[in-house]
């Protein structure tokens, strides 16, 4: 019988989980090296480019003493290498050798065939009681605070609150019809369809629970250029930076995508959304008349170069 104590509960089962997974086993997985270890492994890999010390310190939960001590280890290894940049020579980068992206992809490899030998004796039904009650567990204990406004990818249910969220507030707003809402309705199957985890994201602002906003980086018409859409801030969430903070990750995303440029499609009349397009350092490049979605309308195509 479980413990009525919530505390005694997830202790308990902090101890049958980690016993499952092997996270207290001195070499993890077959691997010399353990789980603090091959985390470190992990978030580095995540980041090509490079990823800072202190980065990394912050992405793993680490101790900076003992992350520096595995640092030096995998350094003396071969796996990892660090430089330091050009313009601070205070700033040291770190990132994976060859030798590292081989031992990681081997572990990453073994992790995977672990999982799913723990969970091949369940049912279909089974897996899926099981993958809920750990979306579950990761939203109860990983909740932001409350009233705080966070970034997340889309889920299901988020696509068709885009659709409707515009054809409600452009209809209100600006009074443009049924077809603006299909035009969405258009890009957002096209997303779906067509979705490319490594070059594509949809962000979702929200608040408790509650959606504010949405922005779209997709890949573009030509090589290396990717488009900005469906910028969308609620009402209620206006004047909080929100458009700027939607826009800027999706222009991070896309430079470490290896885009050259983003691209983006708007109208004249929209200038809220225009002055945030500007400040990011697009720029507009053509502007003609434009009905598709409403008479008498300029649209505008704007571009960043990355």
């Amino acid at each position: 019988m479980l413990p009525r104590d919530p505390v005694s509960a997830v202790r308990r089962f902090n101890r049958f989980y980690t016993g499952a997974i092997g996270a207290l086993d001195e070499a993890h997985l077959g691997s010399p090296y353990n789980l603090a270890e091959m985390r470190v492994l992990y978030e580095v890999a995540q980041a090509p480019g490079g990823i800072t010390p202190k980065a990394l310190a912050a992405a793993s939960g680490m101790d900076a003493g003992y992350l520096s001590r595995v640092l030096k280890r995998f350094e003396r290894q071969g796996l990892m290498q660090r430089q330091t940049a050009a313009h601070d020579r205070r700033s040291v980068s770190v990132w994976l050798t060859s030798e590292g992206i081989h031992t990681y992809n081997s572990w990453l490899t073994a992790a995977q065939g672990a999982v799913e030998r723990l969970i091949a004796p369940l049912t279909t039904v089974q897996k899926a009681k099981l993958t809920g009650a750990m979306a579950e567990i990761e939203n109860l204990l990983g909740a932001p605070p409350p009233g705080k406004v966070i970034l997340r990818q889309h889920r299901p249910g988020d696509i068709g609150w885009v659709v409707h969220r515009h054809g409600v507030l452009y209809a209100r707003e600006y009074g443009w019809d049924e077809r603006f809402e299909a035009l969405v309705a258009h890009i957002a199957a096209d997303f779906v369809q067509n979705f490319d985890a490594a070059r594509e994201r949809c962000w979702i602002a929200e608040r408790d629970g509650e959606p504010l906003g949405s922005i779209f980086l997709v890949r573009g018409d030509l090589p290396g250029q990717a488009k900005l859409r469906l910028l969308l801030i609620e009402p209620a969430a206006r004047g909080l930076g929100l458009g700027k903070r939607l826009v800027a990750e999706c222009v991070a995303f896309a430079r470490a995508a290896g885009y050259s440029e983003i691209t983006l499609w708007t109208q004249s009349i929209l200038t809220a959304a225009r002055g945030i397009y500007a400040g990011a350092g697009f720029v507009l490049v053509e502007s003609r008349p434009d009905e598709t979605v409403a008479k008498g309308l300029i649209s505008e195509t704007w571009v960043l170069q990355l």
